[in-house]
């Protein structure tokens, strides 16, 4: 398939494809007028790299995973590398989620001291005043 073609299916621009190929993640076969020409694995290949992305991986991160489909691996998660890179984004994401429980309670904490130290509201202008109860006579 042409990379028109592989854009279309894997739902990427062949911009995108482009780069892949620039950063040695795609390399793209030539058909006998020149053009770029890919296969099903390279449709594996991109879903992969989409889906890492997604997940928050660089593309530089994806190579490991890339590498293992290209090596025949039905997963490109099943690979020694790749799993060293599974383990080392879970330890980012963890200590990720450390910093944001910490950030998260100092701004409750901010919140209660501000709600603590509100000024009053001042009355709207525009709202009426209560009437004043009638004397009985």
């Amino acid at each position: 398939m042409r990379i028109g073609e592989l854009g279309e299916r894997a739902g990427v621009s062949p911009r995108t494809l482009r780069h892949y190929e620039e950063l040695g993640l795609l390399p793209a076969g030539r058909a006998a007028n020149g053009y770029r020409s890919y296969d099903d694995a390279d449709l594996r290949a991109v879903a992969e790299i989409r889906t890492l992305v997604g997940l928050g991986l660089s593309l530089e991160e994806t190579r490991p995973f890339v590498e293992c489909l290209r090596d025949g691996h039905p997963s490109g998660g099943s690979c020694p590398d790749s799993i060293a890179v599974y383990r080392r984004k879970l330890t980012e994401v963890d200590a990720s989620l450390v910093r944001l429980t910490e950030i998260r309670a100092e701004l409750e904490a901010q919140l209660a001291v501000a709600l603590l130290q509100r000024p009053p509201v001042p009355r709207c202008a525009l709202t009426p005043s209560a009437p004043a109860p009638e004397e009985s006579s």
